[in-house]
């Protein structure tokens, strides 16, 4: 079955970067919708990113573009979030999650985690001031 698993969170400052993977397996279909989400405290998960496996086309909001960056690792099956100049608020937990039933679009278009099939755990990052 589909599994994720993500790493590379932790804590930095503000103005750093960090790059956070999600190791992918059991992808059986033609492509994937694998998004980045993140959930704050107190507040709702919201999505980051997304990238398609089939063409590794990628769509972002447009409040971490300038910031962010998904891409994939086709040999190593992991995708990557390379997030730079980094504020508290970032603090979050961030979660890649996958589905084969959307596509990379509709996914950020939503701006939630309706319809995403797979999870991973998460990973905790925490930017201090």
């Amino acid at each position: 079955q589909v599994q994720l698993v993500e790493s590379g969170g932790g804590l930095v400052q503000s103005g750093e970067s960090l790059r956070l993977s999600c190791s992918y397996s059991g992808f059986t279909a033609h492509w994937y919708a694998v998004g980045w989400f993140r959930q704050a405290p107190g507040k709702e998960r919201e999505v980051l990113s997304c990238i398609n496996t089939r063409d590794d086309s990628t769509n972002y909001v447009d409040s971490v573009k300038d910031r962010f960056t998904v891409s994939r690792d086709n040999v190593k099956n992991t995708i990557y979030l390379q997030m730079t100049n980094l504020r508290p608020e970032d603090t979050a937990v961030y979660t890649c999650a996958a589905t084969a039933q959307t596509m990379c679009l509709s996914v950020i278009k939503r701006g939630t985690s309706y319809g995403m099939d797979y999870w991973g755990q998460g990973t905790q990052v925490t930017v201090s001031s």
